[in-house]
């Protein structure tokens, strides 16, 4: 599944998901956490179950977002908001092996075993943990979400996003040795598309497969930040074409375009051009 762009609407706004199929987004998530007040969390939750069916048989790949094990919503998300047609259950807060394994239990007692968990990292403890966490194997998926481990550790958030690096670097990282994909952090100043591209851009040079989106303007942005520019495949292009023809002939470095060229390199071009086939 690709997740260039996940776009999140709260499960209390019926016309907001009812305009999901139409956002362009690779991945819709229905909102029962963040977005639903603990005076309508009951709402939400039936809501999120009416809804799904409708968005999955409009060809949208479905999450619902429940609240996490611990709090008071928890058993009732599971057992009333969630059906077996989504693509897969987001679980936020996530921290140990035994809260994954709390949910994994209660999914399959509510009948939904086939339903793969996308983990939210957002705590110091999920950060420090998340190559065990993402290793899970119902996890099918991550996100690393800034303000709630700004908000843990009690730091202060900025625009240069210098105090998350560390914590955004760890969590893809985890994300690659368990071979799951990993969403970026959401642009909160959803008016900023400069932000928004900027932190996108950002997320891709680290590994990010997608960022999480809370506006439907930051679709659009996503699902190009994902993608290789015509001048990235160009280049690529150019670069595997020589480095082929000289290994042809017994040369395993060249100078290309005025750079170094070897097999590290070589592979991050195929990966270029992987990456660009599979947006096509």
């Amino acid at each position: 599944m690709r997740l260039r762009s996940l776009l999140f609407a709260p499960a209390v706004r019926a016309d907001f998901i009812a305009k999901l199929p139409g956002r362009g987004a690779d991945a819709v998530a229905i909102d029962c956490e963040d977005a639903a007040p603990a005076n309508a969390k009951a709402e939400a939750r039936a809501a999120a179950a009416e809804h799904a069916p409708a968005l999955a048989a409009a060809g949208c790949a479905t999450f619902t977002r429940i609240n996490p094990p611990g709090t008071e919503w928890f058993a009732d998300d599971v057992a009333g908001g969630l059906v077996p047609e989504l693509a897969g259950v987001i679980v936020p807060m996530v921290e140990t092996i035994d809260g994954l394994d709390q949910v994994g239990a209660a999914l399959d007692t509510a009948g939904l075993t086939g339903l793969a968990i996308l983990a939210g990292i957002e705590t110091g403890l999920g950060v420090a943990d998340s190559r065990a966490l993402l290793d899970h194997p119902r996890v099918m998926a991550a996100y690393f979400g800034a303000e709630d481990y700004i908000a843990d550790l009690g730091g202060v958030r900025t625009a240069a996003n210098t105090e998350v690096l560390y914590a955004r670097s760890q969590v893809v990282l985890a994300g690659r040795l368990a071979q799951v994909p990993v969403l970026d952090m959401v642009t909160t100043d959803f008016n900023n598309d400069e932000r928004f591209t900027a932190e996108a851009a950002d997320a891709r040079t680290l590994g990010f497969a997608g960022k999480l989106c809370i506006h439907p303007r930051q679709v659009t942005l996503a699902n190009a930040a994902f993608v290789p520019s015509e001048a990235e495949v160009a280049a690529a292009q150019r670069m595997l074409a020589a480095y082929d023809e000289a290994c042809a002939n017994g040369l395993s470095a060249i100078a290309v375009d005025g750079q170094m060229v070897d097999e590290p390199l070589a592979v991050q071009a195929r990966q270029i051009l992987a990456l660009a086939t599979e947006g096509s």
